[in-house]
């Protein structure tokens, strides 16, 4: 790998004037308000995943539409009152796995949720609701030619209820929820942060799904290039393309989002490019928080996709720490 993206210096200045459709706001309102006729309708099956110190249950909680979500809940055995929860999502064609898998934040005594990606995952998938289809990687022009049918906006959508749905749990203190993932879970966690008011903190990590125009055109690798392949082959249909996906943008949801935000970035990142990471990066806070955003980034400058990995891990779980101690001073 080599550096093909701008220098750290100009990626720190990088904040591109992106066109958002006017209707924005209203989209994402209508969206959230048509999911509250459903009931969160959240379940916790307690399951055995083999561990000593750590209780999973299966989640089944009502997402867009209606339709069932599904995902584990990982509690640390040993527990004295509400905790912190942190909800993560999940990475491009990635499905919830097996309950043993994901243990970092239950093990540091959090409350930890994995909310599963609607029809992703090859290995343990539960099917897209709205479809009832299966299916390997390809999602990112789904619905692409009208914004109310885009996969994304289900998935967004999904995001959201299971932050409400987690917040239902005995064991959570529904006053600190943090939202966090990785490639595309980055990105889902940046439209968490900008769709709920609430959070206590974001930990975006090497986020997918920011600064479209840039993204689609400045790399050919999975998964951006889905969408050059679609424009190649449907050309009259680039500009509804470009629209459609704007609602959808990081950068525009990042800019409506409030909570202390930390954010990681590989510099030699081929798959989601430093600056797409650094616009939506560089815009956080801007709409609704007009003094200095309470933000960070951490800038992997030899790293490609995988960005800080292990090391960055145990940057965020000091953050998160500090930023829970925090919340408990501020009562």
């Amino acid at each position: 790998m080599a550096f093909f993206d701008l220098p750290l210096d100009e990626l720190e200045r990088y904040r591109p004037d992106l066109p958002e459709p006017a209707d924005f706001d209203a989209f994402w309102q209508e969206t959230l308000a048509e999911q509250e006729k459903f009931a969160t309708a959240a379940t916790f099956d307690p399951v055995h995943n083999g561990l000593a110190t750590i209780d999973t249950f299966d989640v089944t909680f009502a997402g867009y539409g209606g339709h069932p979500v599904r995902g584990w809940l990982h509690l640390p055995v040993t527990r004295t009152g509400p905790l912190p929860a942190v909800v993560e999502y999940l990475g491009y064609g990635s499905g919830r796995g097996a309950p043993h898998e994901k243990r970092l934040w239950a093990c540091a005594g959090y409350a930890h949720f994995v909310m599963d990606t609607r029809g992703q995952g090859a290995e343990t998938p539960d099917p897209d609701p709205a479809t009832g289809d299966i299916a390997a990687p390809g999602f990112l022009t789904r619905g692409v030619l009208d914004p109310h049918r885009y996969y994304y906006r289900r998935l967004y959508a999904d995001a959201v209820r299971a932050v409400t749905a987690v917040r239902t749990h005995p064991a959570v203190d529904p006053a600190r929820v943090v939202v966090t993932g990785t490639s595309q879970g980055g990105g889902i966690a940046l439209a968490a942060a900008g769709l709920v008011p609430d959070l206590v903190g974001v930990m975006p990590d090497v986020p997918f799904l920011c600064h479209f125009p840039r993204a689609t055109t400045l790399t050919d690798r999975p998964p951006y290039v889905e969408v050059a392949q679609f424009v190649k082959l449907h050309r009259e249909h680039a500009a509804t393309v470009a629209r459609t996906m704007a609602y959808f943008d990081g950068v525009s949801l990042a800019r409506r989002a409030t909570a202390p935000a930390l954010f990681s970035a590989g510099l030699m990142d081929h798959i989601c490019p430093p600056s797409t990471v650094y616009a939506a990066f560089n815009h956080y806070g801007a709409e609704r928080v007009p003094a200095q955003a309470d933000k960070q980034i951490c800038a992997y400058p030899f790293n490609d996709h995988e960005g800080g990995g292990p090391a960055h891990e145990v940057v965020k779980l000091d953050w998160l720490a500090k930023r829970l101690v925090d919340t408990i001073d501020r009562r």
